[in-house]
């Protein structure tokens, strides 16, 4: 197959400098961090001291989403009266795993099937029951999970509507004939996962013609893929760009992408009765509709994430 047939015609050409995206991207998600100021975690491989005694730390991934979650995750608790600390927006699981697991953040918003990944890249647990049951028993000592929301996250692989049509693409099964002219856009993580690049090999036989490191499901993956620069996307889908933009997300018919509620990770020795209650009734109350619904406020419409935590909270009762 010819590789100039894969492209649009609104093909803008290839990005300037990988310089160029590094700072696009450093300014969009440092917008949403929702903190201000300096970030004593990030740029950091994650070591650092336990929390203050009497604190509890709030952290985050670095995109839009899990800022918001960690807003929502340190707002209610301070409205329980708990002396909170934010420190949002700080890097990949990669790196915030090693803070709460050395106690230098207390509580962090996850995904309950990429915790499990990235700690067995060989599980096949695809539900939420499973997922939670296999990490239960394979997160250490010092870490604990509270009750996972109905709101889920997932990773998937979307395409443009002009490319979906072409292709007649609508699983991901269905992009193996053509995925060799194709350029897929993401995180550098999604590279190395099993879910990712890993698992699209093994499970669906299919291998791209190059992967570009983007951002996390951000603007920069996003208008690389209006643009035509790459031609499949790793987005989230409760990214608002999916419905607001001619995107396709790709049915995933094996689950490689498995069960992604949102779910408190937490430093177990700093665990009280209040932190757990104010939480699980966070999750309670938190579904998809609801998260997709200040994400399109977030990312939309540029509210400030603090300002919609806390009119999600206010309307949900916490």
């Amino acid at each position: 197959m010819n590789g100039e047939i894969m492209k649009r015609p609104t093909r803008a050409g290839r990005f300037r400098t990988a310089a160029a995206l590094g700072m696009v991207a450093t300014f969009a998600l440092g917008a949403c961090s929702g903190g201000g100021g300096d970030n004593p975690l990030q740029d950091t491989e994650g070591a650092g001291t336990p929390a203050p005694e009497g604190t509890v730390v709030v952290g985050s991934a670095n995109f839009p989403e899990n800022v918001l979650l960690g807003e929502i995750y340190a707002q209610a608790l301070e409205a329980k009266g708990v002396n909170v600390e934010k420190k949002l927006n700080i890097g990949s699981r990669e790196v915030i795993y090693k803070s709460v697991s050395g106690g230098e953040l207390t509580v962090l918003p996850e995904y309950n099937g990429a915790l499990l990944a990235y700690l067995d890249d060989t599980s096949t647990a695809d539900t939420t029951e499973t997922v939670n049951a296999e990490l239960n028993e394979k997160l250490p000592e010092e870490l604990t999970l509270l009750d996972s929301a109905a709101a889920e996250d997932k990773d998937s692989l979307v395409v443009h509507k002009e490319t979906a049509d072409r292709y007649n693409l609508r699983t991901i099964a269905d992009l193996e004939p053509v995925a060799g002219e194709l350029i897929l856009g993401g995180p550098p993580e999604f590279k190395t996962r099993r879910q990712g690049s890993v698992g699209l090999k093994e499970v669906y036989g299919i291998e791209f013609r190059e992967f570009r490191s983007l951002d996390t499901a951000g603007p920069v993956t996003i208008n690389a893929l209006k643009a035509g620069d790459i031609d499949v996307a790793n987005l989230f889908t409760t990214d608002p760009a999916v419905a607001t933009d001619e995107f396709v997300v790709l049915d995933d018919p094996e689950n490689l992408f498995s069960a992604q509620n949102v779910t408190p990770l937490v430093y177990e020795p700093a665990l009280t009765d209040t932190i757990r209650d104010t939480l699980n009734a966070v999750s309670a109350e938190l579904d998809t509709p609801m998260l997709l619904d200040m994400m399109q406020q977030v990312v939309t419409a540029k509210e400030d994430p603090d300002k919609v935590a806390a009119e999600w909270l206010r309307t949900a009762g916490l």
